[in-house]
């Protein structure tokens, strides 16, 4: 009696979905691996990204390629210090034909909405985006408008330059689901780059490989994958331990002004899920969760001044969170 095999990775929904949206990206963008499954994760959860990188790693090339992948609405808004919220989220238009004012809806009204360079505004600008990443709608002369679903935002950011730029608050950034560096490609990637789009004659050409419906539809199948129990605590654990680092009288070092909030909590919780998910595992494991601990925490804490002048990080901080929190056996 023969028994049924079970299942490779490749036919589940999750990593299938997955292998197909990365090679299609990857037509485009080359060897930025680790960021397309983030942002895969941020599809799937219903979360936003901020991008964080030098000139020239194509940011945008990569969030446009990512909307053409889905066969999503894509909006492109280039952030300057001149830019009102009525150019973000839209304004009445008067019509003096007949003295009436219909809503022109602003390009956030897009499922995947490019906020290039988002410090180069100012916070009232910031805020408009932001209050509708929160609110999943927008107020236009008292009149509320839905946000289409899905909806995401994918802000940029670069790190080195400060003259003319308005950095986002805490509170703000903390709306993100994940913060995510991007690095330069490795010698073998920029070479690949040289020979396919050298050529002044080419550029990069991304076709639909999945729709909004589809999207949807694996949401479900995220919200199956197994979280054990030691998983929650495990995580839960992480979160307050970079509270305890930042509680007053903290013997030694002071490292944090503030830990991470609730929403980082939340955060790892459904970005675990989803990693699982595209992985095609049934459950939830600490590895996953230790994954995505870095670009889900490292915009969630406050470094002090002590600890800035002790050459500390971010990055080294979450480490030392991820070693003192016992791993779950």
């Amino acid at each position: 009696m023969s028994h049924p095999q079970p299942a490779s990775s490749a036919t589940l929904p999750g990593p299938a979905w997955a292998a197909r949206l990365s090679a299609e990206i990857g037509k485009a963008v080359l060897g930025q691996a680790q960021v397309v499954e983030r942002l895969q994760i941020a599809l799937l959860v219903g979360g936003h990204v901020l991008l964080e990188g030098m000139p020239g790693l194509a940011k945008t090339l990569l969030v446009k390629s990512l909307g053409q992948a889905m066969g999503l609405d894509f909006e492109r808004i280039q952030f300057t210090p001149d830019l009102l919220p009525s150019d973000v989220v839209g304004t009445l238009v008067y019509s003096p034909h007949d003295g009436s004012f219909t809503p022109h809806l602003g390009p956030v009204f897009a499922n995947i909405v490019l906020a290039d360079e988002i410090n180069r505004s100012p916070a009232k600008v910031q805020s408009a985006l932001l209050e509708a990443m929160q609110e999943r709608q927008v107020t236009i002369g008292g009149t509320r408008h839905p946000l289409p679903d899905p909806f995401l935002v994918l802000a940029t950011q670069n790190p080195v330059e400060h003259e003319g730029t308005y950095p986002l608050p805490e509170a703000q950034t903390d709306r993100f689901l994940f913060k995510v560096l991007l690095d330069y490609p490795s010698d073998t990637d920029e070479l690949e780059m040289l020979r396919r789009w050298g050529s002044a004659t080419r550029s990069p050409s991304v076709e639909a490989t999945s729709n909004g419906p589809e999207l949807l539809a694996l949401r479900q199948g995220v919200d199956e994958v197994f979280v054990a129990p030691q998983i929650e605590a495990y995580l839960l654990a992480l979160v307050r331990r970079t509270r305890d680092m930042a509680a007053p009288g903290t013997p030694g070092l002071r490292q944090l002004a503030f830990g991470a909030s609730p929403r980082a909590t939340l955060a790892l919780y459904q970005s675990s899920r989803a990693l699982a998910f595209i992985r095609g595992l049934a459950q939830v494991t600490p590895a996953l969760v230790q994954e995505v601990a870095h670009d889900v925490l490292r915009h969630r804490i406050g470094l002090t001044y002590e600890a800035e002048a002790a050459g500390l990080s971010a990055e080294t901080v979450v480490a030392q969170v991820l070693a003192d929190v016992p791993v779950p056996g």
